[in-house]
């Protein structure tokens, strides 16, 4: 992978599958992340550019599906790239990245069009980012839908998200209110993004995807970048023992209806095909029209059709 990954939070290394920032080396303060509701909190630090976030979707759905009865996951922004004059993290420029996706693209499995990188490159993570904490004031899983919303127009359609129009085309189908969003953007949003900045700092993340996990007694368990779906599993069990998985339709109807799109990869994980078998039932399915697709340079995202 490119050697410059050292001095560029934006170039990911996928051995750690992370994209690191110095921006904490702390402990968990256990107090912050404390169980509520549910036997397991899990405080998620990512970012909407973040390419090795977007490599793990596949490991949080499964979780999702499996463990969330006993989980309740805590979505905050971490601040990737504020600017490209962000001396700390020796940014270069924009074409750096562009590469550097393609590969993450194909360690991953999952469709990621660096051109984004030359053709309309994004000057922060920002804006996408506050456009977030806005969507949480209105609803917590309205906001994750519009994240993810966000992270497919980028990533494969190559739109950059610091340009409002874009972030307004991440909205379709949320149920989100545009105009009140746009007034949260402008005002409350800013300082809840900047309350997750500070709590960062705090609890020691210092790189995104980063997970910890707490039970209700106050034991935490961190899981810093991208990692198999056993180890996220181990975790859930280490803080809850007794904890017992929910076995899920593994049906395309099933998986469609609970997640508005997937992957190639992200339906593998979920249904238990392998990947050959994955990609020869969702070809078949997008030929009898059941199924739609976006497709890009390095692969496809999936959707029910409508009719």
């Amino acid at each position: 992978m490119n050697n410059q990954k050292d001095n560029n939070p934006l170039l990911c290394d996928v051995t750690t599958g992370m994209c690191e920032m110095p921006i904490g080396t702390g402990e968990a303060n256990q107090e912050l992340v404390l169980a509520e509701e549910k036997p397991i909190k899990i405080l998620y630090y990512t970012d909407p550019i973040c390419s090795s976030c977007w490599g793990v979707e596949p490991q949080l759905h499964k979780l999702k599906l499996e463990y969330g009865h006993l989980l309740t996951i805590d979505y905050r922004m971490g601040g990737l790239l504020p600017d490209w004059s962000y001396n700390s993290g020796g940014i270069s420029s924009p074409k750096d990245v562009a590469g550097h996706w393609d590969e993450v693209s194909l360690h991953y499995d999952m469709p990621i069009d660096g051109d984004l990188w030359l053709e309309d490159p994004m000057s922060s993570s920002y804006p996408p980012s506050i456009a977030f904490k806005a969507a949480q004031l209105q609803d917590p899983k309205k906001a994750v839908l519009f994240l993810r919303q966000m992270r497919e127009l980028m990533f494969l359609s190559k739109k950059n998200m610091t340009k409002w129009e874009n972030i307004l085309l991440a909205t379709k189908d949320t149920g989100l209110d545009n105009e009140r969003l746009l007034s949260d953007y402008n005002g409350k949003a800013v300082s809840l993004f900047n309350e997750d900045l500070q709590l960062a700092k705090k609890i020691g993340v210092r790189g995104f995807p980063s997970f910890i996990f707490s039970n209700k007694e106050g034991a935490s368990e961190f899981i810093y970048g991208t990692r198999p779906y056993d180890v996220f599993e181990s975790k859930v069990l280490e803080l809850f023992p007794t904890a017992k998985k929910k076995a899920y339709d593994t049906s395309a109807d099933y998986l469609f209806g609970k997640f508005k799109s997937l992957t190639l990869r992200e339906f593998s994980a979920l249904s238990g095909m392998d990947r050959q078998k994955s990609k020869e039932f969702l070809e078949q399915l997008f030929d009898s029209k059941w199924l739609q697709k976006i497709q890009s340079k390095n692969g496809d995202l999936f959707f029910k059709s409508k009719n």
